[in-house]
């Protein structure tokens, strides 16, 4: 049996089962599973740690063992939530959602200029995004291909179900996203992790790290805005704040993007210190240490 086949029918298998169980015992699954991951301490794991004890540098050991037992939690809850979320009513959709400055988004969207958001893994996005398409606005993402194949066509498949514009990652997406931003389109873009040599240096949490130019790009080359958003969970949902990110008048195209990225940063920043257990960055962020830059 081919094994790309054989690990996406494993994958549907789960995905059909968890939204088959009952909700209460499908989290509490979830729940176990994270515990059980956490006892195992792989690489992932302590890639987490190390994160959060720079999040959080005040934190003594058994201070951090309880925030990884809240990180592990929110991040099982964020796949329980990805695997049941297509059945919800579009009721419990919106009702589940707090929001604060939503005006940063609404009132460009509604006057039909569009809106860059730029978000870090955190929390629930789908939820969010599920949230704003309610409203109608036409909402369009970038999304990194999984491997295999037929994994990635069935996120694709969720999101463009929840309401989404989904593009694949490729030389080609800038392209389409500048033209969609012109067309008035909210775009959602995760923004807090690129260490390739295209990533923009910032400093975050006093260390080195890199993130994408995508949003300050979009925002420079079409004038529309550019809003991050620090998405948490709630006891019910999630809770989602939106800050305004200033535009710089002044400067090359190369000097405007990095202030920005670097103003992104210090917004991601200022969410993850509210909520640090929602921040679910299992893999590498800052580039000092044993960072090693890829050749290609």
């Amino acid at each position: 049996m081919n094994l790309d086949f054989a690990v996406a029918g494993g994958y549907f298998a789960g995905w059909r089962l968890v939204r088959s169980l009952p909700e209460k015992f499908a989290y509490r699954c979830f729940e176990q599973i994270g515990k059980f991951a956490l006892s195992r301490n792989g690489a992932r794991i302590q890639r987490l740690r190390s994160n959060l004890s720079r999040v959080c540098p005040e934190k003594n050991d058994l201070e951090m063992d309880l925030l990884m037992k809240q990180a592990m939690s929110s991040y099982m809850r964020y796949w329980c939530d990805t695997f049941r979320s297509p059945d919800w009513s579009r009721s419990r959709i919106s009702e589940t959602v707090t929001v604060v400055r939503e005006e940063l988004l609404t009132e460009p969207m509604k006057s039909g200029k569009g809106v860059v958001v730029a978000l870090p893994h955190a929390g629930n996005w789908d939820h969010a995004g599920s949230y704003f398409c309610a409203m109608g606005f036409p909402l369009v993402t970038v999304a990194e291909r999984l491997k295999p194949e037929a994994l990635f066509n069935k996120f694709l498949e969720y999101r463009q179900n929840i309401g989404m514009e989904v593009l694949a990652l490729d030389s080609r997406s800038m392209a389409t996203l500048l033209k969609r931003a012109r067309e008035g389109a909210l775009i959602a873009l995760v923004a807090d992790r690129d260490l390739s040599k295209s990533g923009v240096d910032v400093a975050f949490f006093g260390h080195p790290a890199r993130m994408p130019a995508g949003p300050a790009l979009l925002a420079v080359r079409t004038g529309i805005p550019l809003i991050t958003a620090y998405v948490s969970y709630t006891e019910s949902g999630i809770h989602i704040e939106f800050n305004s990110v200033e535009i710089p008048s002044e400067g090359s195209e190369n000097e405007k993007i990095s202030l920005i990225v670097q103003r992104c940063a210090d917004f991601f920043a200022q969410g993850i210190v509210s909520a640090p257990q929602d921040w679910h960055m299992l893999q590498r962020i800052w580039i000092d240490g044993d960072f090693q830059e890829r050749s290609a």
